[in-house]
């Protein structure tokens, strides 16, 4: 694995505040999961760059030994991400599906240095053409113990922080053509996965032992990644996005909770909640987003729907920001923007070149990050007015579906097979 440090590293000052979320404590510059804290895509930082090329603002850059869709994930200062070689690396030549193996790789945040590469072994058969023809969909979860990876039929893995593997464990042997995607996500002692492809339930694990707690839920063509919501009062729910419903169970025991009616088609983009209030988009009819106030017992459809709207999104999640939502549609790239409160379009415009917006939009430091297919990164500010600050392309950008991380002021960006450190000079 090459790397190459292009700048001299700056070392961040100041005291690290701790952040406690739903019994899992990270740093506040540790973007320890699937779109980071909580998994609202909100990260912590007070200078960001607008701007980069391959030859301005990039710290380092790292080839990858293989290629995937899952994103980058940051904690204590060290880089996780997963990849797949022998199969589907080369769009041209598939070649031959029994030797598709998947990799861990753990990297070092400041250099870019490989520190340790863990290799799983792939549970045949698979399905041989997934959407993207990835078989790493999932963004691992991280805390202070272990690195924790779901490859769909092949199970979810835990490995400790030196790359030694833990306990393995299988939740179905179920495939998809679209292949597997949702992350897993840490709740106190537990690790939850959507395992819809896998058994249509989700399941939870021990987090040190791998073992089995609960099954939950009749799910159906969901992909999203739950969600854990703290309500007003504290209690914490986990909630979900199937086709037809949204769902929400006591993350401790699995018990359903609550329902509601939802978007009838399959459900990609992840949910995001604010002071109790989860939004949920889908990519097509009059409910493509959807406001609902958590909290409640049984069918809430006629109580809860704060309000409904036909914009919505295919496969890119929204992130919610000072009273508005913000999105980008995936085939068409054009981002919006809506008033959380009462779900109006604040903005729609399209976004230059986009080519597709599949990976989910963050936030830092007043900037609103949108990855896109090809068309490089678009940088809007992170406000009710549509205001593009810059486009940047890289040289590898193409058919880019992984989500960016934000940590020690610096975004870290996945492209087709490099990884990219970039920060202001």
């Amino acid at each position: 694995m090459k790397s190459s440090r292009l700048c001299t590293v700056s070392i961040r000052c100041g005291a690290i505040s701790l952040i406690l979320s739903a019994a899992v404590v990270v740093g506040a510059d540790d973007w320890a999961q699937f779109r980071g804290p909580g998994g609202l895509g909100i990260g912590q930082a007070s200078s960001l760059p607008s701007d980069w090329s391959d030859t301005r603002n990039i710290v380092w850059k790292t080839e990858l030994p293989g290629t995937g869709t899952s994103s980058p994930v940051v904690f204590k200062n060290r880089v996780f991400l997963t990849c797949q070689t022998g199969y589907a690396v080369d769009p041209d030549n598939l070649g031959d599906i029994n030797d598709l193996k998947r990799h861990v790789l753990c990297l070092d945040a400041e250099s870019g240095d490989s520190l340790w590469t863990w290799d799983a072994e792939t549970v045949l058969p698979e399905i041989d053409t997934p959407r993207f023809r990835s078989y790493t969909s999932s963004t691992p979860a991280v805390d202070d113990e272990g690195v924790y990876c779901f490859f769909g039929k092949s199970g979810v893995v835990a490995l400790d922080h030196s790359g030694n593997l833990l306990w393995q464990t299988s939740v179905g042997k179920e495939t998809h053509g679209w292949g597997s995607a949702s992350s897993p996500i840490l709740y106190q002692n537990l690790v939850i996965v959507n395992a819809f492809v896998e058994c249509g339930q989700l399941v939870a694990l021990d987090r040190k032992t791998g073992e089995e707690v609960w099954r939950a839920g009749e799910l159906k063509e969901s992909w999203n990644t739950p969600l854990l919501v703290t309500l007003p009062n504290g209690k914490t729910e986990l909630v979900v996005a199937i086709s037809g419903k949204i769902l929400a169970f006591d993350p401790a025991s699995g018990q359903e909770l609550w329902s509601c009616d939802g978007h009838r088609w399959y459900i990609v983009p992840s949910l995001v909640a604010h002071e109790g209030i989860v939004y949920c988009l889908s990519g097509k009819g009059a409910e493509a987003a959807k406001a609902v106030r958590a909290g409640g017992r049984g069918d809430v459809t006629d109580t809860h729907v704060l309000w409904t709207t036909r914009k919505g999104s295919n496969v890119s999640s929204p992130v919610y920001h000072e009273g508005h939502l913000y999105f980008a549609h995936d085939v068409s790239g054009i981002a919006y923007c809506l008033n959380a409160s009462t779900g109006d379009v604040v903005y729609e415009n399209r976004l230059p070149r986009a080519g597709g917006v599949y990976a989910s939009p963050v936030i830092g430091d007043d900037k609103l990050y949108y990855l896109s297919r090809w068309g490089g990164t678009m940088v809007l500010a992170a406000k009710p007015e549509y205001e593009l600050i810059a486009r940047n392309v890289l040289e590898d950008q193409r058919d880019v579906n992984s989500s960016p991380a934000i940590s020690n002021n610096r975004l870290f960006l996945r492209m087709n097979r490099y990884l990219y450190c970039i920060g202001e000079n």
